[in-house]
């Protein structure tokens, strides 16, 4: 056997004995593609921890804002009921409590009447009640024709009636368990401020 003969063997026999190997080509795109999908798990990662941040954020601020309007609201303890009234000067009635407590803590600006606050907002079951949002009831035969403010722990905040003053009392008491009309929520935050309610020191 010559020894061209030879070197033409040992070349072929070499060229078949890894035919899956990459090629130098092959082997830089598949370096690359590496390099783009561990990039692409980083960007992923630090997008993921961005909108964690985001949200502890927004729900530390929904937080802050919702203590704020129940302890805005406990302030006006003993403010006497007025119909129609709208200001701790002049008195309360129950939706007019409602609104300058929304529009004063949040900027928020509510209908005036306790049904057109029910209609103009969001729709929640009651065992979704976290502090800040609205209670209804039917207490003078009409629905949603009165409205509080959930403070937690089973209890809300309102201007009663004539003669009466703004006060706590609890949703549980006969009297408004056979009159609860339904819940609502003003602002769409899904944040559990179930907690504030630990905070206040409520009225039995």
């Amino acid at each position: 056997m010559s020894r061209w003969f030879a070197a033409l063997l040992f070349v072929s026999v070499t060229a078949q004995a890894a035919p899956n190997e990459p090629r130098s080509d092959e082997m830089n795109q598949l370096l690359v593609s590496r390099g783009l999908i561990s990039q692409l798990r980083e960007a992923r990662h630090n997008a993921a921890e961005r909108t964690n941040d985001f949200l502890k954020e927004a729900r530390h601020n929904v937080a802050e804002k919702t203590s704020d309007l129940v302890v805005t609201a406990m302030g006006f303890l003993g403010v006497p009921y007025r119909r129609g009234g709208n200001s701790a000067e002049t008195g309360f009635d129950c939706s007019g409590f409602v609104r300058a407590i929304y529009s004063e803590t949040l900027g928020k600006v509510l209908p005036r009447r306790a049904a057109e606050q029910a209609y103009a907002t969001e729709t929640i079951d009651k065992s979704e009640l976290r502090p800040g949002d609205l209670v209804f009831f039917n207490t003078m035969r009409r629905a949603f024709s009165h409205v509080g403010i959930y403070v937690g722990d089973g209890k809300f905040i309102h201007a009663p009636r004539t003669g009466a003053h703004v006060r706590v009392e609890n949703m549980q008491a006969s009297y408004w368990v056979k009159r609860f009309d339904g819940a609502r929520r003003v602002a769409d935050e899904d944040v559990d401020t179930s907690a504030l309610a630990a905070q206040l020191q409520l009225p039995d």
